[in-house]
């Protein structure tokens, strides 16, 4: 795999204005553009230098600090250079163009961490982290994402990986005495370790699954027919007035999003325009859109208004919903029919639904009475939230992840599932199935990656990263 060698420059800060803002470097033998930058003063590496940057005619374009890392003892494993200076746009543009002069190039999105990767200063695991703790957006996310940086989750994938290539060595020796190979694999304990490998793969999952439910988050729809309070249930769980409430049918003519943090999962919430037919053009575009959410939803929570129940509009609504979409049937207005609030679980049995509990109609497991006006009941429905998604709480353990991490750590169980099935009638494809599971793990720390894969990753990361 290789890479353009040149020297690439950014702008590292966010843009604005700022009391800081740094230009990064990196390449090969930057000392000279140091000393052309500082005006002959030889930085020593990972000492802060204060001096003026010079232009070409050895003006001043600021003053600030210069700090130097020699290769291979940076971020990147090349030279690295970082300008310090005051945070002005324009300022921070004429130090920039004054580097590109010097013979830098513009960086690509996510550069700096591709060299990185490339230079094996980070594996890929640890620079997608780098990404998602830029873009945390709670708490507990920053803190997984971190682990995920300092080498938690490649630390799990290196030992499942090690752990595998034991027993494909194992295995791949009984390939050349064939007549041996039962009795060899026995005394070898070959089952015992393929057993335990499983169950070590099993529980990364299972954390990796927590953790891409924390990076991802959740998209929930309210959807309903028109004033069933869909907008104050919003405003309730935002805790703003995020939307506008009236009695009127139709005022939420557009979809409305908010996002909202459960236990630190981020919460995305679409407010739909009341699902019906309508002659208005404008609510009518509204309507399409939020047909377009239902389809992106992880969860839909299905408003009635206890005093109409499911009437014709809200079946058609409920008709023309995706089917598996994950449902929980919200009875809002508690407040107005005297109803108290709760959770009721669906009663299955002789496929019977009590009349305190939920429609047939609906689909749902769960029902939750509350008073949005109120705010009553909206713990019910927040804990409900985190309980359909299966959020289990942040823990030590946790490492943040994302989807094709989980779809390669199901590959390789399912890999290692075949081995253990069928892979012992058949030592060659005992093998096989062992080598595509360490394939597939691979593919997680980026020992094998495919170079339009690493595009995709690192187009993905923000200027100057």
């Amino acid at each position: 795999m290789t890479y353009s060698a040149s020297t690439i420059a950014a702008i590292a800060t966010a843009p604005g204005r700022g009391g800081v803002g740094v230009i990064r470097l990196s390449g090969k033998n930057l000392l000279p553009l140091a000393l052309a930058l500082s005006g002959g003063k030889t930085p020593k590496p990972r000492m802060a230098l204060y001096t003026d940057f010079l232009d070409e005619e050895g003006r001043a374009i600021d003053n600030g600090l210069l700090l130097y890392f020699a290769a291979p003892a940076s971020f990147t494993g090349e030279d690295v250079i970082e300008l310090q200076g005051h945070g002005g746009l324009v300022v921070m543009n004429m130090l920039l163009s004054r580097c590109l002069a010097l013979g830098a190039r513009l960086a690509e999105p996510g550069e700096f961490t591709k060299r990185a990767f490339l230079n094996n200063k980070l594996d890929l695991a640890q620079a997608e982290s780098v990404a998602d703790l830029i873009d945390a957006s709670s708490q507990s996310a920053a803190r997984m994402a971190l682990r995920s940086l300092k080498g938690n989750f490649s630390n799990h994938i290196h030992q499942l990986v090690d752990n595998l290539i034991n027993l494909r060595m194992l295995v791949e020796a009984t390939l050349d005495f064939p007549e041996e190979e039962i009795d060899f694999l026995e005394a070898a304990d070959a089952r015992g370790k393929l057993a335990r490998l499983r169950e070590e793969l099993d529980k990364v999952l299972a954390q990796a699954t927590q953790g891409a439910i924390l990076r991802e988050g959740m998209n929930v729809v309210l959807v309903g027919a028109p004033n069933v309070g869909k907008s104050s249930l919003l405003n309730a769980l935002a805790g703003d007035d995020i939307a506008i409430v009236t009695d009127i049918a139709g005022t939420t003519r557009d979809t409305v999003r908010e996002q909202i943090t459960l236990d630190g999962v981020p919460v995305h919430i679409v407010d739909t325009a009341g699902l019906r037919e309508t002659d208005d053009v404008v609510e009518k575009i509204g309507i399409e859109r939020s047909h377009k959410a239902l389809q992106n939803a992880d969860v839909a929570l299905i408003l009635i208004d206890p005093r109409e129940g499911i009437n014709e509009k809200t079946q058609a609504i409920l008709a023309s919903m995706p089917s598996g979409l994950k449902k929980i049937e919200v009875h809002n207005k508690a407040d107005l029919t005297g109803q108290s609030v709760g959770r009721f679980v669906r009663e299955t049995t002789n496929s019977t639904f009590h009349a305190e509990n939920i429609d047939a109609y609906t689909n749902a497991n769960t029902l939750i009475r509350l008073s949005a006006m109120r705010g009553e009941g909206l713990d019910l429905l927040k804990q409900e939230l985190l309980n359909i998604i299966g959020w289990q709480g942040e823990s030590e353990g946790l490492f943040l992840a994302r989807t094709r991490h989980i779809n390669a750590l199901n590959v390789a169980r399912d890999e290692l599932e075949n081995a253990a099935v069928n892979g012992y009638d058949n030592i060659e494809l005992l093998a096989e199935h062992l080598r595509l599971a360490q394939e597939s793990l691979n593919e997680i720390t980026g020992e094998f990656s495919a170079d339009d894969l690493l595009g995709v990753i690192f187009s993905r990361f923000c200027i100057g990263k």
